[in-house]
């Protein structure tokens, strides 16, 4: 009979021996080391942002990298495992002006460039060593000593030269677009960024009757931004569906005949005349606010395909400075942009009745407004996906503003194309949550009216008469274009506005556009930025191009992922990873298992016991 040991053994100290015996020993660069003749296992780690703290989730992203690379690695394959650092962006500016007192854009401008940048850097690896505690504690290998950062020179060149490339390519233009805005932060939002921030919210939708011009009767029009009635130029009606006028309450009212069904249900109305919304079209109406003169003809029916009779009463108001669709066709009937809003979004002085006021803090009193003018025919409140600022948790607006963007919807197929090559876990977000995404992709608004990020490297010619304009795509570019280059240089704001260009077609000083870019694009680029290509490691680059595989969590399917692989087929018409495997959310996680919220050891430990 075998009897039992006399000494009990604590998980811990076997944990810690553990941890202490590989450190001591040097045994993840030995794994690497004694396999350098091996077959090679191309491994790109997502760059987590250093100057915020680790969370449950990335223990599970990391423990499950960390279990694939481990199988392969005792598998014969050789496995660079190259730390990142995501290091520019709003989430460093927002920590920044906290600690600062900073309010808005305009205090940063009153501190001083410089100074602000200054503060982003040293700030950026505040809580690195929480990432070095963390990732030693749960065993997860990576090169920390040699990792790829965002923010240094070498990586923003790379970052240059793709961008130049993209320019080449006649794919980097500025256009003035509805776009996703942030007015907390003061910058336009990407698509992919829009994605990741959507909440529930219960907003109030409104019945808002449109008194025809010279006649007692309305059109009934429904919208969810009472805020945006301020800026309204044009009803739109569908072309082709049906619409009736109806006496009801004694007034006389025109809406989509479908929609009275559903919204009158029960109730007794008069159909007085019928009619095609095309029949409807170029009858004017009276503006319901007159804030601003508009320059050219505005308050009249138009027509548009985009018009259903789904909700709503088969009448959409018409605002081009707040919407996507709202500008296009606007564009297409020569409709004026009534702009109201300030860029902080509050409305304008010449809104007299709420000057200053935050436009969505403004609703119960526009809404209160046309109540007592007689002009709300009625209020629902109403449950919808809005999108949010998914750093600082602001809500978005919609607004028309000149931003520069990368054209995608030109690249589309090719995105496809190269989708359908990759291996996604679980398969069904290949053509899902990421193809849906792609089959309906939008130009990726690039440029952010921000400090601390890569600059975009487009210079224009102030000569009037010449106005050329250059995307410099190299460090030796830019410093042959210099007068005043210094060699103790930093590719970041405000280096780079301070120096002296001359315009290589009519030598006259060129100005560099002020934004710097999308975050987004600087960790996307990490699949060739770490490497400093094209500048250096060609053969490097190449021997680790494409990846075999990438790992996080499910909000990077429309973030990093997307990212990735668009800037892959913008520069190689190729995608940048083989294998995809994509995580669920610890929220999530937390909820199925009963994980109550708590300290952060405290969850730590308890998700570790889970998995392991």
């Amino acid at each position: 009979m075998i009897s039992a040991p006399s000494q009990k053994y604590n998980p811990k100290d076997i944990e810690s021996n553990i941890l202490e015996f590989w450190k001591k020993n040097n045994i993840f660069q030995k794994s690497i080391d004694e396999r350098k003749n091996s077959k090679p296992y191309i491994f790109l780690e997502g760059p987590p942002t250093a100057n915020g703290m680790p969370h449950p989730g990335h223990v599970l992203t990391r423990a499950v990298k960390d279990l694939v690379l481990r199988h392969k690695t005792m598998n014969d394959h050789y496995i660079l495992r190259k730390a990142g650092w995501d290091t520019h962006g709003l989430p460093v500016e927002i920590e920044v002006e906290k600690k600062l007192g900073l309010k808005e854009k305009q205090d940063v401008e009153n501190y001083g460039v410089l100074k602000f940048n200054e503060e982003c850097r040293s700030s950026v690896f505040n809580y690195e060593n929480a990432w070095v505690k963390l990732s030693e504690r749960i065993g997860f290998w990576v090169d920390m000593d040699h990792p790829y950062i965002t923010l240094e020179n070498d990586y923003i060149e790379s970052v240059w030269w793709s961008l130049k490339k993209a320019w080449g390519k006649k794919l980097l233009y500025k256009g003035h677009k509805v776009v996703p805005y942030c007015p907390r932060c003061g910058t336009p939002i990407s698509a992919h960024e829009v994605a990741q921030g959507y909440k529930t919210v219960t907003d109030p939708s409104i019945f808002v009757k449109f008194k025809l011009k010279d006649e007692d009767t309305f059109f009934l029009a429904w919208t969810t931004t009472p805020w945006t009635l301020i800026s309204n130029v044009a009803l739109a009606v569908h072309p082709d569906e049906s619409y009736i006028k109806i006496r009801i309450h004694g007034e006389e009212m025109i809406l989509g005949e479908d929609r009275a069904a559903v919204l009158l249900k029960g109730q007794q109305y008069e159909i007085l005349d019928g009619f095609k919304g095309k029949e409807l079209m170029g009858i004017e109406y009276e503006p319901l606010f007159s804030f601003e003169k508009p320059e050219k003809k505005a308050w009249f029916v138009i027509c548009a395909d985009f018009v259903t009779m789904d909700d709503g009463t088969g009448i959409v108001h018409i605002a081009p400075a707040f919407g996507e669709d709202d500008y296009k066709v606007g564009m297409q009937n020569d409709l004026p942009v009534i702009q109201l809003v300030k860029q902080n979004g509050t409305f304008k002085e010449s809104v007299t009745l709420w000057k200053g006021e935050f436009v969505k803090d403004a609703d119960p009193k526009i809404i209160k407004h046309l109540e007592d003018k007689g002009l709300l025919e009625g209020v629902k409140e109403y449950e919808h996906e809005y999108p949010f600022c998914w750093r600082c948790d602001s809500p978005l607006l919609y607004y028309a503003m000149e931003s520069w963007f990368i054209a995608m919807s030109k690249v589309q197929k090719d995105l496809l194309d190269n989708n359908d090559k990759i291996n996604w876990y679980p398969p069904h977000l290949k053509e899902g949550r990421f193809g849906s995404f792609l089959r309906d992709v939008k130009d990726w608004a690039l440029s952010r009216s921000r400090y601390w990020g890569t600059p975009l490297p487009i210079w224009r010619c102030e000569n009037n008469s010449c106005k050329h304009e250059i995307c410099v795509g190299s460090v030796d570019e830019l410093r042959e274009l210099s007068k005043d280059f210094s060699e103790d240089y930093d590719l970041h704001k405000p280096f780079v506005d301070d120096l002296e260009v001359n315009c290589p077609k009519c030598k006259g000083r060129m100005i560099r556009e002020t934004e710097v870019i999308d975050c987004w694009y600087d960790s996307g680029a990490a699949f060739f930025a770490q490497w400093h290509y094209p500048f250096e490691n060609k053969v490097v680059f190449h021997d680790n191009h494409p990846v075999d595989f990438i790992s996080e969590a499910l909000d990077q399917t429309r973030g990093w992922f997307y990212s990735l692989l668009a800037i892959s087929t913008v520069l190689f018409n190729k995608p940048c990873y083989n294998n995809v495997l994509t995580l669920g959310l610890v929220f999530f996680l937390q909820m199925l298992l009963g994980i109550q919220p708590g300290s952060m050891r405290r969850q730590l430990k308890r998700l570790w016991l889970v998995l392991f």
